[in-house]
């Protein structure tokens, strides 16, 4: 069994800066890209940023210059350093991660969700 578990986000003043973590625990062979996505009231769930395997990021053009994502392998985990933050970045932000579980199949799997709410 493979979950991810969320922490950080909260309640930011417009400027401010968070910090989210995920962390992938259960029987993981590998763990190919992670990714946050968020999702705002009435609107679609939208890629953030994600991050390969090897290292390669992208952003969503909203939030390039001020969001930055990085992993740490040893750990299982992804991270979102979020700086500048505006009030639009209100939202539910999610981790993802596509693992090679330990009978071989690749899922994708999602985190709880975590409230993130930036105030203006």
């Amino acid at each position: 069994q493979v979950q991810l578990v969320q922490s950080g986000g909260g309640l930011v003043q417009a400027g401010g800066s968070l910090r989210l973590s995920c962390a992938a625990s259960g029987k993981i062979f590998r763990i190919n890209t992670m990714g946050w996505y968020r999702q705002a009231p009435g609107k679609q769930r939208e890629l953030v940023a994600s991050i390969t395997r090897g290292g390669s990021t992208n952003y969503v053009d909203s939030v390039k210059g001020r969001f930055s994502i990085s992993r740490d392998d040893a750990k299982n985990t992804v991270y979102l350093q979020m700086n500048s933050l505006k009030p639009e970045d209100t939202a539910v932000y999610y981790c993802n991660a596509e693992i090679w579980n330990d009978i071989g199949n690749t899922l994708n799997y999602w985190g709880q969700g975590t409230q993130v709410t930036v105030s203006s």
